[in-house]
């Protein structure tokens, strides 16, 4: 039996609130395993069930086939790392990373060779006898990641852990965690409100809203083909075009919208009359109608247009709400636009989805 952690059924109610509702998911053995979504949707409750520290109000956790109910946090064979990672900042690096092996009674020279280890495996050789108070962000990130690893449990939890860094340490420290992750073969449990985070990272990743899982997919699937309104409007940056389905035919929807009749692939197999969204990214918006085959046209008007060195963005008015968002690479054939000016955008209804008409992200 593979030593997949499988949700059943579980619910977590405190009082009347219920913060997470029949979760039924499993996460596989040795995945890179995301929970997305804004704060209070649940996926910090889900994590504290994992490690133990609170227990579900119904259902199960089994790891490997065995229930985790009634098994305290010192005895799961789980690992945590806590947003302010919670180490001792009067102990050395090695102090640390021994800490959960002593209190074990490793003894002292096994317990040397896998202090070692895990120092040559987050690339921190020699740092043994610093403070912490005398290293960096990214060092002590990585120190907290070789404290859990050392007593090798089977799922390692992380709770925001690269939250408090600047926007580049941040970015290298998602390399660092995917490649101990691989190195390792341990099974990542990480929860995060940052997208960029998940999708960077992940084998897979679910997306969650008031407790409850809308969407669970690799990075690509989840980003490309959201299966709510939810998720198309949480992950990344989406055109939303409120209307109505007046037409469905070969795998494609037609919506009435404030701009036209526009189509999209009908992925969650709308009916004439269901009230829906159509939605396509800024990127795939085009000044040009793409070559050959149909495509929607959007009339506008040009709100602004801001560079951004890489991209450019361009804003267009929209009266049934948020601008219109274009993003073009900034190729050398960007032309610049007048404010005020009318304008043509185009998208191919491939390139759009059809969902229902449901909760928005408002994070």
């Amino acid at each position: 039996m593979t030593n997949d952690l499988v949700f059943t059924d579980v619910v977590k109610r405190f009082g009347d609130f219920t913060a997470v509702h029949k979760l039924n998911l499993t996460i596989r053995e040795g995945e890179f395993f995301s929970f997305l979504g804004p704060s209070g949707c649940g996926k910090t409750t889900i994590l504290r069930m994992i490690s133990g520290f609170i227990e579900p109000t119904a259902g199960d956790i089994r790891l490997g086939g065995r229930s985790l109910r009634g098994l305290g946090p010192n005895i799961r064979p789980t690992a945590l790392i806590f947003q302010n990672l919670a180490l001792f900042p009067l102990m050395t690096v090695e102090q640390n990373i021994g800490f959960g092996l002593e209190v074990r009674g490793m003894p002292a020279q096994e317990r040397r060779r896998r202090i070692d280890a895990m120092l040559d495996l987050i690339a921190l050789p020699g740092y043994a006898k610093r403070r912490i108070d005398e290293l960096s962000g990214g060092q002590k990130q990585r120190v907290a990641i070789a404290r859990a690893l050392a007593v090798e449990p089977e799922v390692l939890l992380l709770d925001e852990p690269l939250s408090a860094l600047d926007l580049k340490l941040r970015q290298h420290m998602r390399a660092e965690l995917r490649a101990i992750q691989q190195r390792t073969g341990v099974t990542f449990v990480y929860i995060t409100h940052d997208q960029g985070e998940a999708l960077a990272m992940s084998d897979r990743v679910a997306v969650m809203s008031h407790g409850r899982v809308e969407q669970v997919d690799v990075s690509a699937e989840v980003y490309n083909n959201p299966q709510t309104a939810f998720v198309a409007s949480f992950v990344g940056e989406n055109n939303l075009f409120p209307g109505r389905v007046v037409g469905v035919s070969n795998g494609e929807a037609q919506v009435d919208t404030a701009f036209g009749r526009l189509v999209g692939v009908n992925t969650r197999r709308l009916q004439v009359g269901d009230e829906a969204y159509l939605v396509v990214r800024p990127e795939r918006l085009r000044l040009q109608p793409p070559a050959g085959g149909d495509c929607n046209t959007v009339a506008s008007k040009v709100l602004g247009e801001v560079f951004e060195g890489v991209l450019v963005t361009v804003t267009l008015a929209n009266p049934m709400g948020p601008p219109i968002t274009l993003t073009m690479s900034n190729d050398g054939d960007v032309p610049t636009l007048t404010e005020h000016s009318p304008i043509n955008v185009h998208f191919a209804p491939s390139h759009a989805r059809v969902l229902p008409k449901t909760g928005l992200a408002s994070d």
